[in-house]
């Protein structure tokens, strides 16, 4: 992970300053460098010996820093990692040019690799994220959105690039085309718990941790998994109560909200699918040879279930 930090830092250098500023600031915010480290032990669990897992640990990561960059423009979020927003401090243009300059950087950087399947796996899956940012963005304030168009919005957005970085580890080991696809649904559902999670912390996490404000999720009349759930299984008024706050957005009636979530045990069954969804991952790699690398992604799979942050 050093080695692709160092990497990272070096393939930002840029003649144009404030891109250098820009995303200096993303990349000094910290995150958890997941897919990454995904790819680096995908790769390491195939048996990899060479040198372009870390360049291409640092392309997903790139994928990832640039989606951050639009998504945060496109929610208005003033809060990340409980810093400010790229787009808070630098203006939104800035935020938006800032992640086409990564974007870009980074499909220069797969051509260093020179394998047409690591550009297809890449470029279907910058294709697919995109994808899924839009659906997201026509789900905003439809309370009518049902689990199964959420599941696909997290397949698309999230669960993708996870699902990409692990692929791309088996690409690079030379794995049989059975355990590159086990290693690959692997990524999918990890990432899938992982959002799932994450919602979760929206009604849940506190600030000092998660560095995002309770209820960011319901002020941008996103109806995530606990809000479906809540509409789903609590009483005829608690469900209006939800759809009235997805449809206006904001927090005006977050404790009412709360409060349904809490009393339709939403967020137990949000964890739940979770776990469901971490289980799948494990089971995905069990043809996987023992290692410390199997070791670290069947860990990796426990955390994205059992954090809070």
């Amino acid at each position: 992970m050093r080695a692709v930090d160092a990497m990272i830092r070096q393939r930002l250098e840029s003649d144009v300053v404030l891109i250098r500023q820009v995303a200096e600031y993303i990349i000094a915010g910290g995150g958890k460098r997941l897919r990454p480290a995904m790819l680096l032990l995908a790769a390491g669990a195939t048996g990899y010996g060479g040198a372009h897992h870390h360049e291409l640990a640092a392309v997903v990561e790139f994928i990832h820093t640039a989606t951050l960059l639009h998504d945060d423009v496109v929610d208005e979020s003033g809060l990340r990692r409980g810093r400010k927003t790229a787009n808070s401090e630098f203006g939104n243009a800035a935020s938006v040019l800032v992640g086409d300059f990564l974007y870009s950087r980074a499909f220069q950087m797969m051509l260093t690799v020179d394998d047409m399947r690591v550009m297809a796996v890449l470029a279907e899956a910058t294709n697919t994220i995109a994808e899924g940012e839009v659906l997201q963005l026509l789900n905003v304030h439809n309370a009518d959105a049902d689990e199964a168009r959420y599941l696909e919005v997290v397949r698309r957005k999230t669960a993708k690039l996870f699902e990409a970085s692990t692929r791309l580890g088996a690409i690079l080991g030379g794995a049989a085309p059975d355990i590159e696809d086990g290693l690959a649904r692997y990524g999918m559902h990890v990432g899938t718990a992982f959002q799932l999670i994450d919602d979760v912390l929206d009604y849940s996490g506190d600030l000092n941790e998660t560095g995002k404000n309770l209820g960011d999720d319901l002020n941008e009349g996103k109806p995530t998994l606990p809000l479906i759930y809540a509409m789903r299984q609590g009483s005829p008024a608690q469900a209006q109560t939800v759809r009235d706050a997805i449809e206006q957005g904001g927090r005006d009636d977050f404790a009412a909200v709360l409060a349904a979530i809490t009393d339709t045990g939403a967020l137990d069954y949000a964890r739940e699918q979770a776990l469901r969804e971490a289980g799948a991952a494990c089971a995905a790699i069990q043809n996987l040879p023992n290692s410390n690398y199997r070791d670290s992604l069947l860990q990796l799979a426990d955390f994205a279930v059992n954090r809070n942050h």
